[in-house]
């Protein structure tokens, strides 16, 4: 991204702009801008598939980033070659961890490394991977919102991160949002929801949630931890663009 496209794109009033803009808006306008230096992240889980049905309607050819951590559940592996077949999704990706360093930490917790350490372990399965394929790109598309959990509940729709852009097209929209747009667009969920797993991650430690629960309560139950890290410890480091002074005003890319 060059300084002068980063400086042409005011945060602030974007953010005011998209504020009440529907998620297909919002996507739209971030692979219009930023293409073809964009990627998609997503879980392959029931509440994804929304997002991932928005990207196959404007780009199916949009890079889609998917963490292989090695430890997903095979029905989630399973949902996710049925919904890239069905949405004509062409460009997705597995992220892995570095094998040798993913080798010397199970072999360190004994081949348990998400109850031995379950920071460390997303540290190396999901962050560090994920950091290196954001490398050269200037946006990436998340799919988080903020209903999801207190965690998550001020996130912004538009957030400088990294040195990029990160697009939240959904921090707006509620469950209740997504599952209409699921049956509006006839399509299918993930084959562990109606047992409970509203929120899946690695099997070891994801758990169904309990009834009154916010949705992400069955990830690593028991523990402190409501994050793996990608959307908490990859801290901001660009600071938030400003339009040059002789443009301030009438910039709202």
């Amino acid at each position: 991204m060059t300084v002068a496209m980063a400086k042409s794109i005011n945060l602030e009033k974007l953010n005011a702009r998209f504020e009440k803009a529907q998620p297909e808006e919002i996507l739209r306008w971030a692979i219009e801008t930023f293409s073809p230096k964009i990627a998609v992240t997503s879980s392959f889980q029931t509440e994804s598939v929304a997002l991932l049905d928005m990207v196959s309607k404007i780009n199916p050819a949009i890079q889609i980033l998917f963490l292989e951590t090695g430890w997903h559940f095979p029905g989630t592996l399973a949902f996710k070659s049925e919904i890239v077949k069905r949405l004509g999704l062409t460009n997705v990706t597995d992220l892995k961890a570095d094998p040798k360093k993913r080798e010397a930490f199970n072999a360190k917790t004994g081949g348990k490394p998400y109850e031995a350490d379950p920071d460390r372990c997303c540290q190396i399965n999901k962050v560090e991977p994920l950091e290196e394929a954001l490398k050269g790109l200037d946006a990436w598309v998340s799919g988080i919102r903020r209903s999801q959990s207190e965690t998550r509940k001020d996130i912004k729709i538009i957030e400088a991160y990294q040195g990029l852009f990160k697009i939240n097209p959904l921090a707006n929209a509620t469950s209740g949002d997504i599952w209409w747009y699921l049956k509006e667009h006839n399509l299918p969920k993930h084959p562990l929801f109606d047992k409970g797993y509203l929120s899946i991650g690695c099997w070891p430690c994801t758990r169904p949630v309990q009834p009154g629960d916010d949705e992400r309560s069955g990830r690593w139950a028991g523990k402190e931890k409501t994050e793996c890290g990608i959307h908490t410890s990859m801290k901001p480091k660009l600071k938030k663009p400003e339009a040059p002074e002789e443009n301030q005003e009438g910039s709202n890319i």
